[in-house]
């Protein structure tokens, strides 16, 4: 098991290295939670990620017949961009086995960073096991994501640093994909303060950790689809499975619905960005899922492409009430139209798209469909507009 002792000595090796990130407090998610909660700010570490730990702290480990050979790692983009960056400071070569779906976003910068990326498979576990015959082969190191014992000791510097930064906290909830960072900070955290509370938090589409740790061995789950692709991993870790399993006190899991309102909240409260995988742990804790008198929130990463963005944003306000659309049915006159949107204008709704459906099974020979896309202010607000249209005598039904 990964000590105490080896993760200090992982962050003497990080000075200078990985960015000793903020922890600050925030005002709007305290109230949200009903305590005070606290955001630890890895979304603005070196490559956007807390990857960049665990990946410096293993390759310059190297020996220099390793060096020379060069290292291969698998992932999905934050531990390829980490790997990528560490191996290129070391003037280490680097190959990295990516899903064929991975991020075009995280491809380009892992590239960028000097890596020779070769796209494998549509899993992690796929780039896993085509790094694993890579390594044998080249002989080259592998530089596992989550289950090495350096990587490991890399990301619990996490943990050190907000022991120092929030001494009184009484839960730190943390992403939990493969689980490298949960089983650091809670080797770094349990050491010195056994007390505080460490628990991890999957998104629900992928939530492997869950069901092994009520059967007592590793059980891995089907890939589902998951906005939090990076915590998406099938399989847990063998090391990191035992850490877990006797240091952690608890494993949770979020919708991607809720984990889409915090990206959405991050950005309009917070000002911060954040990817899916960096926004579980504070929606565990403002869906009740967790709870504390004090809690730290690590946002794990903010390597989100801008298009899936703003899917998400789109999804976060849907989720949230804000984006609503509605169909009724007008008789086909001039004026009806205005009627209708004036009883709408008056509720102070922002319409965003009116459409005409004519030829709808439902739509008599005198009549139009009408589906309109409207921009309210929460959920109360939204069902309040839908009952003031039904109120004014028009047929409505809610579509999202």
């Amino acid at each position: 098991m990964v000590t105490a002792d080896n993760i200090r000595k992982a962050a003497e090796g990080l000075g200078g290295v990985a960015h000793r990130t903020p922890l600050t407090r925030s005002e709007t998610f305290s109230r949200q939670a009903g305590c005070d909660v606290m955001l630890k700010h890895e979304n603005r570490q070196k490559t956007g990620s807390f990857k960049i730990r665990g990946a410096y702290t293993r390759i310059s480990a190297l020996g220099d017949d390793q060096r020379a050979a060069g290292v291969v790692a698998p992932s999905a983009g934050n531990h390829a961009q980490a790997v990528a960056w560490a191996a290129r400071l070391a003037g280490v070569p680097a190959i990295v086995y990516m899903p064929e779906a991975a991020s075009l976003a995280k491809v380009g910068a892992t590239e960028g960073y000097g890596a020779t990326v070769r796209l494998v498979g549509a899993s992690v576990e796929e780039s896993v096991a085509a790094a694993r015959e890579e390594a044998e082969r080249g002989r080259r190191v592998l530089v596992h994501p989550f289950d090495d014992e350096l990587v490991i000791a890399g990301q619990g510097t996490v943990g050190l640093e907000i022991l120092e930064d929030a001494p009184d906290a009484d839960v730190i909830v943390v992403p939990l994909g493969g689980g490298g960072l949960l089983s650091g900070i809670a080797a770094a955290v349990k050491a010195v303060r056994p007390e505080i509370r460490v628990v991890g938090v999957e998104a629900a589409g992928c939530a492997p950790y869950v069901a092994s740790l009520e059967q007592g061995e590793i059980r891995p789950v089907p890939q589902t689809e998951t906005i939090a692709d990076g915590i998406a991993v099938k399989h847990p870790g063998e090391i990191t499975f035992g850490m877990i399993r006797d240091l952690v006190d608890d494993v949770v899991t979020v919708t991607d619905a809720e984990i889409g309102q915090v990206i959405v909240q991050l950005l309009e409260r917070e000002k911060i960005v954040v990817e899916g995988a960096g926004a579980v742990g504070l929606a565990a804790l403002l869906s009740g899922r967790v709870s504390g008198r004090r809690a730290v929130a690590v946002l794990s990463g903010g390597n989100i492409d801008t298009p899936l963005l703003m899917q998400v944003i789109r999804f976060g306000l849907t989720t949230a009430g804000r984006y609503v659309v509605i169909r009724t049915r007008l008789t086909d006159r001039p004026g009806q139209l205005m009627e209708l949107l004036k009883v709408i204008a008056d509720a102070h709704v922002n319409i965003l798209l009116v459409s005409h459906h004519r030829e709808s099974v439902d739509v008599a020979v005198a009549e139009t469909g009408i589906e309109l896309t409207l921009e309210t202010r929460d959920e109360a607000h939204a069902h309040a507009v839908v009952e003031l249209v039904r109120d004014a005598g028009y047929p409505v039904t809610r579509m999202h």
